[in-house]
């Protein structure tokens, strides 16, 4: 790997940010600047973090708190669109979240993975 953009989860949490970003323009003006925002920072926040971990990765304990970081911020975006769901029925919101919750899964894959066989 030359580059945290060789990490799938990377690949994948920057494509889904986009979407995010346009799906949460259909909320209510409102909802632009309350939940929309939040939930976008959140989801740009899981690429931030995978990218910044990767570039701590010669520091495997520093790799392995933005995998979590990562994450984290995956659990929160979860947590918000649930509750856009319930507000709005977006139908593309549940397509997100199955993406989102596949990625997770993939995050936490990835993080097992330099827990036990990263060699810093």
């Amino acid at each position: 790997m030359k580059s945290y953009k060789d990490l799938d989860i990377y690949n994948l949490a920057f494509t889904y940010a986009i979407e995010v970003h346009k799906v949460t323009m259909k909320l209510p003006k409102f909802e632009l600047y309350e939940q929309g925002s939040q939930v976008r920072r959140s989801s740009k926040s899981i690429k931030d973090n995978i990218a910044e971990g990767y570039g701590r990765r010669i520091y495997k304990q520093d790799f392995l708190k933005f995998l979590t970081y990562a994450h984290s911020s995956l659990l929160e975006w979860l947590s918000q669109l649930e509750m856009i769901d319930e507000l709005y029925q977006i139908p593309e919101i549940k397509e997100l979240r199955e993406k989102y919750e596949t990625l997770g899964g993939e995050i936490y894959s990835f993080t097992q993975y330099v827990e036990k066989s990263w060699r810093t």
